[in-house]
Order: C-alpha cells, then sequence, then structure tokens
C-alpha cells in the first residue's frame, strides 16, 4: 500500500533507514522476543510465582476469573485492559529520564513507514511486559487470547506508522490512524509537553485522550532534534542509553 498509494508522494518508496528498520523487526520479534525474552521470563515469572508461594503463600494470582465470560467478552476485556496499560507505559517512556534514554530510539526515526513501528529499544520489551504481567495474570488470561490481542494490535501499529492515507471522516474521532500518529513523532510540541497520542489502539483515541494536543502542533515534521548527532547504527543505539551520564529530561532533544 505504501508503494501504490504512498501519503508522502515526496518520501523515497524505499525510505531512509527502511532496510535497518527491517532489521529491528527481525531482531525484536524474533530474536530477542520469540527466543531470548521468552526464556528469560519464564524463568522469571516462576520465581516470582515461587517467592509469592514461598513468603505470603499465594499460589493463585487470578483475582478475577473472565473464563466464564463469552468467549468475544474475553478478548474485549483483555484488549481494553491491555490498552490501559500500554498507553500509560508509553506515557512513563516519555515522563521519565532513563526510560526517555530507551525510547529515544524509537524517535530517532526520520521518515515515517510502517516498518518504524518495530524500531525500538529492547529494554522497552522488559519494561511494557514487567507492568503487563500482574494485571493480566490476575484476570486470569490465556497465552491463545492474549496473542490474538497482540497480533491486532501489532498490525493496527504497522498501520499507524505507515506512509498511507487513511481518511476516516467523522470516525477520525474514535479511531486511530497514519494522520493520528504522525503527530506523536512531530519535531516539535506544545510548549511543557513531554508528548502526544501516545495511542496505538483505536480505544485509546476516544477514552485516554490520544488526540490532546493535535491542533495546537506545527505542520508534519519527524524526528527529534539532534537526530544528527544520534548513533545511526543498531549497536551504537542499543548501546547509547547504557553510557554514564544519560539522563536527560523527557521529549528533550537526543
Amino acid at each position: 500500500m505504501e508503494l501504490v498509494f504512498p501519503w508522502r508522494k515526496y518520501q523515497a518508496r524505499i525510505r531512509k533507514d527502511f532496510w535497518l528498520d527491517t532489521f529491528y523487526m527481525f531482531f525484536n520479534v524474533f530474536l530477542f522476543s520469540l527466543i531470548g525474552y521468552a526464556g528469560m521470563s519464564d524463568v522469571a515469572v516462576r520465581a516470582f510465582n515461587d517467592v509469592l508461594a514461598g513468603v505470603f503463600g499465594i499460589r493463585n494470582l487470578v483475582a478475577i476469573n473472565v473464563a466464564s465470560l463469552p468467549h468475544w467478552t474475553q478478548l474485549l476485556v483483555l484488549f481494553l485492559v491491555r490498552d490501559f496499560i500500554q498507553w500509560n507505559t508509553h506515557r512513563l517512556l516519555h515522563r521519565v529520564p532513563r526510560l526517555w534514554e530507551f525510547h529515544k530510539v524509537h524517535h530517532s526515526v526520520e521518515q515515517m513507514g510502517f516498518a518504524a513501528h518495530l524500531r525500538y529499544h529492547f529494554m522497552e520489551t522488559i519494561v511494557y511486559r514487567s507492568i503487563e504481567y500482574l494485571p493480566l495474570a490476575m484476570i486470569g488470561f490465556g497465552i491463545q487470547d492474549f496473542i490474538l490481542v497482540y497480533v491486532f494490535t501489532l498490525a493496527v501499529g504497522h498501520l499507524n506508522h505507515a506512509n498511507i492515507y487513511l481518511p476516516l471522516g467523522p470516525l477520525r474521532y474514535i479511531f486511530n490512524s497514519p494522520q493520528m500518529h504522525i503527530w506523536h513523532h512531530s519535531k516539535e510540541l506544545p510548549k511543557g509537553s513531554y508528548g502526544v497520542n501516545y495511542g496505538i489502539t483505536p480505544v485509546s483515541g476516544i477514552i485516554y485522550g490520544a488526540r490532546s494536543g493535535c491542533r495546537s502542533l506545527p505542520r508534519y515534521r519527524t524526528q527529534v532534534s539532534g537526530v544528527e548527532q544520534y548513533p545511526h547504527g543498531f549497536i551504537g543505539r542499543v548501546a547509547e542509553p547504557f553510557k554514564s551520564g544519560k539522563n536527560e529530561q523527557p521529549g528533550s532533544d537526543i
């Protein structure tokens, strides 16, 4: 769709850093998440549950069991809960200085395209999944339901970063789109703001105020100021947040 119906026609079909972002997709989704993080998280969850059982006598985290609800209701509840967690965690990535250093990798994108969705530091996976685990475990969701919602939100995230025009008409006040999320990557933000349009999924646009600040922003200019001095290679961007003294004000220049 980006090749046939590009929104920004002046942007190269194979945009700047497209192949680098393709490697980020391969690394973050397959090498890290499915191979490395899956094993580490399984060990961490088992250790966490052993501590709960041994110290507090808690052997079952499920506080609200949704298994008796219709399957579509379970998926809807999971979607809403996960969307709420995602939106607030995204806000933390912009407001907490140490987390912002990791999130800068995603905001180093200079030309937007669908693959930019998965340009992010691997530490974001650890932050998101760690915050996500407890509330989802307490509601008793299974891995099959989680995978369905994960795949849906992943597809929406790709769409929101894509270089395509998606006219929604009156539905733009409810659903997210590339035209909405582009503001999140603006080079300039409203004074005193850490960021706008944190939502990736449609629901957050109406419930959590994902559209806040759109009207006060300047015309489209992606990237954070100072991206020219930011490391351009994969290894350099992964290592940059770990350097001593890296703890800048969230929303500041790279």
